[in-house]
C-alpha cells in the first residue's frame, strides 16, 4: 500500500477506532513496510496539513481528530468500544463517525458536575446544553490540546459567564449542543473514508456559514491552508 497522506490517515483513524488508541510509529511502519524514520517523515508531513497533532517529544500521534490519544475530559463509549474525544465538538464528532449509540461522559466546565450526553438511534437525546467556543478558529492550531481543553459543555449561558469570570477566560461564541451535533456529522463526515483530504480554510468558511457560525471566533483568513 503507498503510504501517502490519506492511507496514513485511514490506517491510523482505523486502528484508533478498532482498538481504542492510535498506532505506534512502530505498528506504522510494519503496515507500509517503511522505517521508523520515514514514518515519522511521513508523520510531521501530515501534521503540517493539520491531518494530526504529534507528541513533541516523540512524534507519536497525539490528536487525530476527532480522537485523542491522551486522557481528556470526554469519555466515549459504545457497545463496541471506548475512547477519548478533544472537546465537546469532537466528541460529538466520535459519535457521528462511528453512526452507532455512544454515551458521552464529561463535566460542565470541566469542573465537579458531571453529565452523561447520549446519542441513539442517529438523534443526541440532550436538549438545553451550550458548548462554548473561546479559542478563534484562526488560532486554533496554534495549540490543539489547549484550544480543545476549552471547548466545554454548559447548562446555560450564564453558567458560561461565571465560568469565564471565575477562570478569567475571555468569552467566545456560545452554540446550542443540537446545531454543534448536525455540524459535525457534516465536519467530521469524510475523516473514515479512504480518500479522506482535510478541508480548506474556504471549504471551512463555507461549513460554518451553512451552520450559522458567524461569530469572530470562527473568522477564517483567506488562505490556502488546510484548517
Amino acid at each position: 500500500m503507498e503510504l501517502n497522506h490519506a492511507s496514513l490517515h485511514h490506517f491510523a483513524m482505523r486502528h484508533i477506532v478498532d482498538a481504542g488508541y492510535a498506532p505506534s510509529i512502530s505498528e506504522i511502519a510494519a503496515e507500509f513496510t517503511v522505517s521508523d524514520d520515514e514514518v515519522i517523515r511521513r508523520l510531521r508531513a501530515l501534521e503540517e496539513y493539520h491531518g494530526v497533532v504529534l507528541h513533541p517529544a516523540s512524534s507519536e500521534i497525539w490528536v487525530m481528530h476527532s480522537f485523542s490519544n491522551a486522557p481528556t475530559n470526554f469519555w466515549i463509549t459504545s457497545k463496541n468500544g471506548s475512547w477519548w474525544g478533544n472537546c465537546a465538538w469532537c466528541s460529538l464528532g466520535v459519535a457521528a463517525l462511528l453512526d452507532e449509540d455512544v454515551s458521552i461522559t464529561t463535566t460542565l466546565g470541566a469542573e465537579s458536575k458531571q453529565i452523561i450526553v447520549e446519542v441513539k438511534e442517529g438523534k443526541l437525546l440532550n436538549e438545553n446544553l451550550y458548548i462554548h467556543f473561546p479559542i478563534p478558529m484562526a488560532k486554533a492550531w496554534d495549540n490543539v490540546p489547549f484550544t480543545c481543553s476549552t471547548m466545554l459543555l454548559f447548562d446555560s449561558e450564564k453558567a458560561i459567564n461565571d465560568w469565564c469570570h471565575r477562570h478569567n477566560m475571555k468569552r467566545g461564541d456560545v452554540q446550542a449542543i443540537q446545531n454543534i451535533w448536525a455540524f459535525s456529522k457534516v465536519w467530521y463526515g469524510n475523516h473514515l473514508k479512504p480518500n479522506w483530504v482535510k478541508w480548506t480554510a474556504a471549504e471551512a468558511k463555507a461549513i460554518f456559514k451553512r451552520f450559522g457560525l458567524t461569530h469572530p471566533i470562527w473568522d477564517m483568513p483567506a488562505t490556502q491552508s488546510r484548517f
